[in-house]
């Protein structure tokens, strides 16, 4: 039985596409993959841009490659997929990390913003979904992991477009999933609490409003990226063959306060 439980998290002979993989969350997302035996497909928005995780991972005996692909151009995501699949063969493991953020008030908020913010946390994650999913349907196996918010279940201050943006990446995993899952595919969401990482920066410096979520948060701390391993692994790995459509919170309690 002890045998059986731990090949249910084992991803050895898989290969994994991480977008976003360059640093924070995307960085400990890759090099989790990694260490459950994944060969790594790291992308980033520039070239070089994963070269460290990359590293990491091939320090650490694994198996990775650095891409490289501008989320915002769907020239660019397509062209992400083509090259992700002529190096691979087959992706395995999809996990839709790649975001962006912008905090303005909602009065005047940019027009252009709101379209990158979308155009990077939901379009690309779709079409990286469409374009890879046919060939896991193929083989009626596949994981596509979305990286949603806490902000997918409530509405933030001065973030608007990232608000409406997880809001629907939360809505786009229940949709495929209903579609999918009949071939043997498993589409769910993990939805970060508050971690350290760049696009939290501005919150962590705040000395009001740090101390506010430290206050409501159970763990009494902010979230490490490393702190995401064990979830991401198991809605990578067989263990998670019967989960579909979920938004996992990994949250040090928030929502439950």
């Amino acid at each position: 039985m002890q045998a059986a439980i731990s090949q249910l998290f084992n991803l050895s002979g898989k290969t994994a596409l991480v977008t976003g993989a360059s640093r924070g969350l995307g960085q400990a997302i890759a090099v989790a993959l990694s260490a459950a035996g994944a060969r790594v497909l790291c992308a980033s928005s520039s070239a070089g841009g994963a070269d460290e995780t990359v590293k990491q991972i091939l320090d650490a005996g694994g198996q990775a490659e650095a891409f490289a692909a501008d989320l915002s151009n769907p020239d660019a995501v397509r062209q992400l997929a083509t090259k992700a699949l002529a190096a691979a063969k087959t992706i395995d493991i999809l996990v839709n990390c790649g975001g962006t953020i912008f905090r303005s008030p909602a009065l005047e908020f940019p027009q252009e913003q709101w379209q990158q913010n979308f155009a990077v946390n939901v379009d690309s994650a779709f079409l990286l979904s469409q374009l890879l999913a046919k060939s896991m349907i193929e083989r009626g196996f596949g994981k596509i992991i979305n990286i949603a918010s806490m902000l997918s279940f409530s509405g933030g201050i001065t973030v608007p477009a990232y608000t409406a943006s997880k809001h629907a990446i939360a809505g786009l995993t229940k949709a495929l999933a209903n579609e999918w899952a009949q071939y043997g595919l498993n589409i769910n969401a993990i939805a970060p609490g508050y971690f350290k990482t760049d696009n939290t920066a501005a919150l962590q410096a705040d000395p009001v409003r740090n101390g506010q979520i430290l206050a409501r948060l159970p763990a009494g701390r902010w979230g490490e990226p490393e702190d995401l391993a064990g979830a991401v692994v198991f809605l990578a790995s067989s263990a998670s063959n019967y989960v579909n459509g979920h938004i996992l919170a990994v949250d040090g309690g928030w929502l439950a306060r």
